[in-house]
């Protein structure tokens, strides 16, 4: 297989879902997409770290991969070092595995899960030694140590042109989506709340149905 490319799958599903069809048909026409591109792009593997809810979440964004349930974050990470593999990480608000992408150059954030808007915000990330590349609707994943409220790391972000929305929080870090794709070196994120701070990738946005 090629490897997965998370820009590619987008604008073919995007493309896809706006043809003219029957709302109820939508979710199904992604599914039946999801399977027919994993046949060319398939992890060899996918670490799940959250729970039964992870699991689902996984399952339906890497139809046909094998996945294994792990009991440690650092587990799901470590697994998705390896080549062609993926690691697939709850959300939740004790444990912010993420900040730990700071110092793993190869490993990024890529996916957002679910993905379909109509299912809710985001309950895990899915992470790996994936190219990244804007697919016209993305978000960025960025995480800082600030101290402020999420209003005011918002509102500061916005006074330098970029839109940010709380995703996580856990022990004084947070974990923001700002929208469209931004580059690591962009100079605005230098100057953002935070001594502690990143991107840690960047996924496409839901899809709305």
């Amino acid at each position: 297989g090629r490897g997965l490319r998370p820009d590619e799958e987008a604008i073919v599903l995007r493309t896809l879902l706006e043809q003219p069809r029957p709302a109820a048909t939508a979710r199904l026409v992604v599914r039946l997409w999801r399977a027919l591109m994993a046949e060319t792009a398939r992890p060899v593997g996918v670490a799940v770290w959250g729970g039964t809810q992870a699991l689902e979440l996984a399952a339906a964004r890497f139809p046909g991969s094998p996945l294994r349930l792990v009991q440690k974050p650092e587990d799901a990470l470590s697994a998705a070092r390896a080549p062609g593999a993926v690691g697939v990480l709850a959300l939740d608000a004790a444990t912010p595995w993420w900040l730990r992408l700071l110092a793993e150059p190869k490993l990024k954030v890529f996916a957002a899960l679910p993905e379909l808007a109509a299912d809710g915000d985001a309950g895990a990330l899915a992470v790996g030694d994936v190219p990244l590349e804007p697919s016209g609707g993305d978000d960025t994943f960025w995480v800082t140590d600030a101290g402020q409220s999420p209003a005011a790391i918002e509102e500061a972000l916005g006074r330098d042109g970029l839109a940010g929305r709380l995703v996580s929080a856990a022990g004084g870090l947070k974990l923001f989506a700002l929208a469209g794709y931004v580059q690591v070196e962009d100079a605005r994120l230098a100057r953002a709340p935070g001594r502690l701070s990143g991107v840690i990738g960047a996924a496409p946005s839901p899809f709305d149905l």
